[in-house]
């Protein structure tokens, strides 16, 4: 078989810029490249000399999609860094906004971006044409997230509500009763979305993915936990960077993930799913069984159903915390600055997004490391595309073409997100 390459320049339907490139020679893949060519944003330099009490506000400005897991991992760490522990119907409401965030990022994904791909149409706005129903399904569904996020956080893009200690202002309790209908409906729209996307058809790939993701003994985890993998790794959030590194390759302005010891692994839905099954409430696991999902799942097409599990359990989860709510004296507890390291890591939408800050005395920050989970997933999403021409040489360019596309979209990649960080070496001779 003669040689030939894969490639497609400007990938649609994800958040940032983005191209692969799959090289074939001797009925064999001789090269695969995931590159992502957006400029660095140097968000961990701004963040110096910076108030610690300003991380959550500058953070959420790195992404419209989920700049509540920056603005939770950020103040986690800053409340380890201090010595605080929130805890109560603050850490509740926490979990409550973070609900919001899963719904209208997962909606959004599953609906308008990835939905298209398996049923044959370039984009939403075709699809609508055939299934106008489905359509208008997805964009309730993110504008009942949208909402939630309102609702706490002030606004759903780059909120403002969200502070070192808790919140700037909590909702009454009447204010959270509003989004009881609202959820209910999406509840039984999430429940109707895992039946629609299991009847899909799902290209044949099953990899042995290391799955990492937070853990927690009592819940599903949006952000709290120690950090656990599927291959053995159990540890604190603090240790993380003495188990993962980034390393930068030639072709990508992001760098990727990788475990110190071994290689790439996965971060998202999937390992969530995969390490937390047993923590999801009966409804979501019921669903998961009924689309045909084990406990684990090792098919990254089937991402888009895990992500309609998640949506029933943020559904679920959002009606629980709502209905038990009883509003705290104060927004927030204060939270003295004192000189010290601190780590956050809370589960966005499309993965683990670590963040480590140090601090001194009077509450600057001297240093910011933060680490997307779009960084983490780069050598994976890579692996997957190996793997998956491999065992599809047969396909035309057009079908391989295709699908390459729909596997780093299984990803949901947050292509600018990941382009956080660049090394610079200054030669002076």
């Amino acid at each position: 078989m003669k040689s030939k390459i894969i490639k497609v320049d400007y990938l649609a339907r994800v958040e940032g810029e983005g191209r692969f490139f799959v090289k074939i020679k001797n009925d064999a893949v001789a090269d695969v490249k995931f590159s992502i060519f957006e400029p660095p944003r140097f968000f961990e330099a701004f963040l110096r000399d910076r108030r610690f009490t300003e991380a959550p506000d500058i953070t959420a400005r790195i992404c419209g999609i989920c700049p509540i897991a920056y603005q939770m991992s950020s103040v986690h760490a800053m409340e380890m860094a201090c010595g605080v522990k929130v805890d109560g119907p603050l850490r509740q409401l926490r979990r409550l906004i973070y609900c919001g965030e899963w719904i209208e990022s997962h909606a959004l994904h599953v609906y308008m971006l990835h939905a298209p791909d398996f049923l044959g149409y370039e984009d939403a706005i075709q699809m609508a044409k055939d299934y106008p129903d489905l359509v208008k399904q997805g964009l309730k569904l993110k504008k009942i997230g949208n909402d939630l996020v309102i609702l706490l956080g002030g606004r759903e893009i780059h909120p403002i509500s969200v502070r070192v200690g808790g919140f700037y202002r909590v909702p009454t309790k009447k204010e959270l009763r509003t989004m009881v209908e609202p959820l209910k409906w999406a509840l039984e729209a999430a429940l109707e979305t895992v039946k629609v996307t299991a009847t899909l058809t799902f290209p044949d790939l099953e990899r042995d993915y290391e799955f990492v993701s937070l853990s927690h003994p009592d819940e599903y985890p949006f952000n709290e936990g120690r950090v656990v993998s599927s291959k053995g790794i159990d540890i604190e959030v603090s240790e993380f960077l003495n188990h993962f590194e980034e390393i930068h390759v030639e072709h990508s302005t992001s760098l990727q993930g990788k475990v110190i010891e071994r290689d790439d692994y996965l971060a998202g839905p999937m390992a969530r799913y995969s390490n937390n099954f047993e923590k999801l409430t009966p409804k979501a696991k019921k669903a998961a069984k009924e689309s045909g999902l084990g406990k684990v799942c090792n098919n990254p097409f089937k991402s888009i159903i895990v992500r309609a599990v998640e949506m029933v359990f943020a559904c679920e989860e959002a009606l629980r915390i709502i209905k038990q709510y009883e509003m705290p004296e104060k927004p927030y507890i204060e939270v003295p600055p004192r000189e010290g390291i601190g780590h956050g890591c809370s589960e966005a939408p499309r993965g683990l997004l670590y963040h480590r800050y140090k601090i001194d005395d009077g509450g600057n920050i001297l240093e910011a490391r933060i680490i997307p989970p779009t960084s983490q997933n780069q050598k994976a999403i890579e692996k997957d595309l190996c793997a998956f021409v491999e065992k599809n040489l047969h396909l035309s360019d057009e079908k391989l073409t295709w699908h390459c596309e729909q596997a780093i979209r299984n990803y949901d990649p947050c292509i600018s997100c990941s382009c956080h960080f660049l090394k610079l070496k200054i030669d002076r001779s």
